[in-house]
């Protein structure tokens, strides 16, 4: 499975994967045009490459751009809660993501299987994604959560990681943001994952066999690329494994 980072951080969060036959886009969060000059960047054609849009959540840093779906006559999904919190997109192209039994249905889009499943975040109904493709790699995606239980710890084992490392705990502790908004964005319940929580998360999952995990949604404000990258290094040292060699790691 090919991964495309078009876009990550605070300003906007957008991602592409491409199995043989079939991509989607995880989240649209930038301008329309800044969506498609990445693209073209990256030599994907929405016109042929992108079969489907799927939404985590309905804040601006990740549906900024979804105008991209009626221009290409694109299908989104989001659950029925995050629903409430997007508009703007033609009705015949909103899906959305069904339950049964208390779980997330599965999308099947041609060759890649698309699982949904619960996240915590302070929106109507966030959910991440694990997307699964016929040559057997297995894509989660999680952005903004405030924690990674078992349930998601589960539905998150595969071969390639795009999770969240949001923030350093010494630079939001000691920063200049309000008391409130520092409480908020270290909730369990409403928050966001810390390089430690990202770390901890990757140590239980990462076995060793050449995974790849790239480091997304960084704060501006509360975090750098280095110390992101050096917690999980050190998480993952501590259970035997080099970077180059047992894992691949990227921070975007």
């Amino acid at each position: 499975m090919k991964v495309t980072i078009l876009a990550s951080g605070s300003a906007g969060n957008c991602i592409h994967l491409q199995s043989d036959t079939v991509g989607v886009l995880i989240d649209a969060g930038v301008p329309k045009t800044k969506i498609e000059k990445r693209m073209i960047e990256a030599s994907i054609n929405p016109a042929s490459d992108i079969q489907a849009i799927f939404i985590t959540h309905a804040h601006g840093d990740h549906i900024k751009g979804l105008s991209l779906a009626n221009k290409w006559h694109i299908p989104v999904y989001a659950t029925s809660g995050e629903w409430h919190g997007i508009s703007g997109v033609n009705d015949e192209l909103r899906q959305t993501l069904g339950t049964l039994h208390g779980r997330y249905e599965t999308i099947v889009l041609g060759g890649l299987h698309i699982y949904p499943f619960k996240i915590h975040h302070d929106a109507y109904e966030p959910v991440g994604y694990a997307v699964e493709d016929d040559n057997g790699d297995r894509a989660c995606i999680v952005f903004d959560t405030g924690h990674i239980d078992q349930d998601m710890l589960q539905m998150m084992e595969g071969s390639i990681y795009i999770v969240e490392a949001n923030y350093d705990e010494d630079m939001l502790e000691n920063g200049p943001y309000a008391d409130y908004l520092k409480a908020r964005i270290m909730s369990d319940d409403r928050g966001h994952l810390s390089n430690e929580q990202t770390a901890a998360a990757l140590a239980k999952l990462v076995k060793g066999k050449g995974e790849r995990i790239y480091l997304t949604h960084l704060s501006s404000n509360n975090n750098m690329p280095a110390l992101a990258e050096g917690t999980v290094r050190r998480a993952l040292r501590q259970k035997g494994f080099e970077a180059g060699k047992h894992y691949h790691l990227e921070v975007v």
